[in-house]
Order: C-alpha cells, then structure tokens, then sequence
C-alpha cells in the first residue's frame, strides 16, 4: 500500500510530559514512521532546543501544541470555589511523600504566543494542534511559513469548525485512544458525558473515520487503539491516511516514559483504562489506580489541577507508587511490548 501524504501508514502521537523525546522521534524515523515531538508543558526555549535537535538529526517530524482554552483560564468564582475544594481534599495524598499542594494556578496558558512565534520564526514540517483550534490568522500565518496544519477533533461537528479554519488535515481521534481527549465541543457539559464513554459515538476508530469522511474533505490520520498492523490497516481502509499510536509505543526503549510507567502497561495488577479528570482536570484515559478512583469526582479545571497534582505524581514517581501516578493508556494497552522502536513499528507496518 502506499506510504500517502504523509510519508508512512504510521504515526508516533505527540506524547507530552517526557515521553517523545527527539531520540524517540528519531527512531520512528528511522524505523519507517513519523514522529511528532510534543511542546506542552515545555518553554519555548525547551521547545526551540528539541525543534533543533530534531533538524540537526536530518529526521523528517511535527510539532504538537496545546491550544489554550480561556473558559478554563479564566474561571467563574464558582469554579474556582471547586477547584480549592479539590485543592483540599488533595492535601492527605501530598501527605504521603511529604510534599505541599500548591496555591491555584488558573491563567497558565502553555507559553501559547511564544511558541506559535517561534514556530513561525523557525518552521517545521507540520504543526498538530490539540485542545482546541487556533485561529484562522495563526492557520495562515503557518502554512506560509511552510508548515501543513493539523488540527485535533473528536467528531464531525468539530472536524467541520477545524476545516473552517482553513487546516490542512485532522486527526481524528476516537475515545478509546490513551491519555488527554483533544474534544473542545461542548466535552465537559453533563450531555456530552466523558469522552470515549459516549453510547452514540461511533464504536471503533474505523468507524469515526467514515463519519468524519462524510463530513469533510481533508486529509485523516486516524487515532485511538490502533496496537497492531490489523487495526492500522482496518483505518486505512476506511479513508484514513495514516495511523497515529501512542500507547503501542509507550513502552519501547526510546521512549521517554517513566519505567514505573512502562512496566504498569504490562502489570496484571491493572485491568481497565477509563477517562478521568483527577490529574489534570482534562479528561485522559488512564490506567484505573487507586488515585483515580479516590478522585472519581474531579471537576473539570485544566491547567489547573495538572498544577495542583503535579507534586504528588513527582513523588509517587521517585517512591515507586503507580497508584497516585497519571498512567495514560488507551484501551488497547494489553497489546503495547517492549524492546526497540523498530520492532514495534516492524509490526504496525506489516503487510501494507
């Protein structure tokens, strides 16, 4: 079959918080894949260095940031009030490693114009947004600069919002893939319920590609439990250009993950993934631990409560505790292997 638009059937998702370091991404490259480093949590200057790094390796690959949502950044006294009542009952898990819960922190926007700044300064080969759609200026602004746009959907109504902004292809991204849902429609209200749970969305990934495909135009890269060369191929088959994996490839040696990270992927003591808001105040599919279940009633405030938690997953990390640790999985986790890059993507590539 042929590689398409893109290159190559198989793409290594945007892993942020460590996990797609630029010698991952190389080794996606080098393996027969595209890899997108990931600029969330990152400062420009983070950025600017991997972006480098990247160009000085002669390795093709994108550049993934988070789109700020300024509903989140600017809370109702309401919210707020919410989010000190979680800040609250996070006190007795900090109590665990010794550790302090920090103030609210509501108007962090991920360094947001620096970093569309820099990429307009230093470009690259494609820029995927997630969390929401930049805006039409910023859409043109790098497309001139020579990057093809991306932009991040959950269904078909966002998919149509994205190519009114004029992006050059989507990611479509299904419930069941692993870590935050990139859904900015209406995501959090109790109508909607939690991404990836929803009885009329579409069932497989396949499926929510036909349905996207019917409503729009562009380029897909499909995304959401795609962990063998069977389900990529069933994507592709269904108008997709390409596969994007995340999870498949969390536990290689190149990836960034934490190793306590890796090794709970292939635990017996783990049997379900679920959408959560514990840890970031973000839906994000996770391994279900005792974290999130203790935290089942999250409300939503992201960054926020990404900040609020980020002491006491540093120190669950550092004590071996996967049990208040953020473990980002899609539901097909249990097909995830180690070992090097290139045979995991050896297999994902197989018989195309």
């Amino acid at each position: 079959m042929s590689a398409g638009l893109f290159g190559t059937r198989v793409i290594a998702a945007p892993m942020a918080g460590g996990t797609s370091t630029t010698r991952f991404v190389e080794a996606v490259h080098h393996s027969g894949g595209l890899g997108f480093l990931a600029a969330g949590y990152k400062t420009v200057g983070a950025m600017r260095d991997e972006v480098q790094a990247a160009k000085a390796a002669g390795i093709r690959f994108g550049m993934n940031v988070f789109v700020p949502d300024m509903r989140q950044l600017q809370p109702s006294a309401e919210a707020l009030a919410g989010l000190e009542r979680y800040r609250q009952s996070l006190l007795r898990d900090a109590s665990r490693y010794g550790v302090d819960v920090p103030p609210l922190t509501v108007d962090d926007d991920d360094a947001w114009q620096g970093k569309i700044e820099e990429l307009l300064l230093d470009p690259v080969e494609l820029v995927s947004f997630t969390f929401g759609l930049p805006g039409a200026d910023v859409v043109g602004k790098l497309r001139r600069a020579g990057s093809m746009v991306l932009a991040t959907v959950t269904n078909s109504a966002e998919a149509g919002f994205a190519a009114e902004r004029g992006v050059d292809a989507l990611v479509v991204q299904h419930g069941s893939a692993g870590a935050h849902s990139g859904a900015f429609l209406s995501a959090e209200s109790p109508a909607a319920g939690r991404p990836g749970d929803r009885s009329s969305a579409p069932s497989t990934t396949a499926d929510l590609v036909r349905e996207v495909r019917a409503a729009v135009g562009l380029p897909l890269i499909a995304a959401g439990a795609l962990s063998d060369a069977a389900e990529v191929q069933s994507v592709l088959a269904a108008g997709a250009e390409a596969a994007q994996v995340g999870t498949a490839l969390l536990r290689t040696e190149e990836s960034g993950a934490r190793q306590l990270h890796k090794d709970a992927l292939g635990s017996d003591r783990f049997t379900e993934t679920r959408p959560t808001r514990a840890f970031t105040g973000r839906y994000a599919r996770a391994l279900v631990n005792e974290f999130v279940r203790d935290h089942d009633d999250a409300p939503q405030g992201y960054p926020a409560i990404h900040h609020l938690t980020a002491p006491i997953r540093a120190a669950a990390a550092a004590a071996g505790d996967a049990d208040r640790l953020n473990l980002w999985a899609g539901t097909g986790w249990r097909s995830a292997r180690t070992g090097p890059v290139a045979e995991v993507m050896g297999g994902l590539l197989a018989g195309g």
